[in-house]
């Protein structure tokens, strides 16, 4: 057909062919521009929706599959330069190997994405893992390439095997840090902002998990750094899980001469007023509850004063808060709260034995 629009023309179809094959090439990257520009603009209005990912998928791909259809057609219907079918032969090769890796990473890379804007916390992992994920399917194509070309790479392979192996266990523990920070990040166990307490001791407020450690800020405004391969084979408690509300329990002792419903009511009323006055971080919902609960101590009526608090933050100044306040009411009703107190039993002889024995005299 090309020969034949030559002829018509009155020219040499091999001359004919070369810009007839330029032409070509240039078109199938216009058009596969003009359709990169529609997907991108139907995958901003599909946003947040799986529409979205598909098209993001498929943004890319336009552009080199159209070239490579385009030169792969230059080559099968024109007659070219034996040059040029030899470099355009290779370079189908390059693209087709290319576009072959490039999906399977534009889909991890989609996948990433789309977890950070779940986990506005993992962003600091994302653009990181990106360059990794997209470093790794680049120098495999690379490699698939050089091999195809006829270049071996038996001694690159050598030295970079004892290299890695050596570098391998020189970053040990970095790398245990590293892999454990994203795991922690994948899994979320803890989040920026939380309350945790580890069964090591430290305990405070996580204010970021980085590639190394993990930073916690302490009540006592201090800063401890704990790697994150400790991080992630500890037992760790979250007090801001499953949501920032904190039970508290407040031991309250009562003289075994109290009147169990009296104390109740009196712990109960001075809640309630505390929490009507505006005590800061005291909820009323859940209630709060009274038990007689460990119950009979050795000098006391233990009771439990149950409550909740809005966050772990507040339990310490509620807590001083209501202790006074319960003081002053008990004082108010009468209702004591005992001391430790011992009595010691002696025997008839070991009386009559300490009576009879002369007092000693002083020097």
């Amino acid at each position: 057909m090309v020969e034949d629009l030559a002829r018509a023309l009155h020219l040499n179809p091999k001359v004919f062919d070369v810009p007839f094959f330029a032409t070509l090439v240039i078109s199938s990257l216009a058009l596969g521009l003009v359709l990169n520009r529609i997907i991108h603009h139907w995958t901003k209005k599909l946003a947040n929706t799986w529409g979205e990912l598909v098209l993001s998928l498929l943004e890319s791909l336009p552009v080199p599959l159209l070239f490579l259809g385009s030169v792969y057609a230059g080559l099968e219907f024109l007659t070219l330069p034996h040059w040029v079918e030899r470099f355009g032969s290779k370079l189908i090769f390059v693209l087709t190997i290319g576009v072959i890796f490039y999906f399977p990473a534009k889909v991890l890379v989609l996948f990433l994405r789309r977890a950070e804007k779940r986990n506005p916390g993992m962003a600091q992992v994302t653009d990181p893992s990106i360059l990794v994920i997209r470093t790794l399917f680049a120098i495999l194509a690379t490699v698939i390439v050089i091999e195809h070309f006829g270049i071996s790479l038996t001694g690159v392979w050598t030295t970079l095997g004892v290299g890695s192996v050596a570098v391998a266990l020189a970053l040990q523990e970095t790398l245990s840090n590293l892999f454990a920070g994203l795991y922690l990040l994948a899994d979320r166990p803890v989040s920026p902002g939380n309350y945790i307490k580890l069964d090591s001791g430290q305990e405070g407020y996580i204010l970021r998990i980085g590639w190394r450690s993990t930073t916690l800020r302490t009540q006592s405004n201090n800063i401890v750094f704990v790697p994150n391969s400790t991080m992630a084979k500890a037992i760790i408690i979250n007090y801001s899980l499953p949501e920032l509300r904190v039970s508290v329990s407040i031991p309250v002792q009562a003289s075994y001469g109290s009147d169990p419903s009296q104390v109740e009511r009196a712990l109960l009323d001075v809640t309630r007023e505390a929490a009507q006055e505006g005590l800061a971080g005291l909820l009323l919902n859940p209630p709060p509850s009274v038990f007689l609960n460990p119950g009979f101590g050795d000098s006391s009526l233990d009771f439990s004063l149950n409550l909740n608090v809005r966050r772990f933050e507040d339990q310490v100044p509620v807590q001083s808060e209501l202790r006074k306040r319960i003081l002053a009411r008990f004082a108010k009703e009468g209702i004591t709260m005992p001391f430790p107190t011992r009595t010691i039993g002696l025997d008839q002889a070991t009386l009559e034995s300490l009576q009879n024995s002369p007092p000693k005299q002083g020097r």
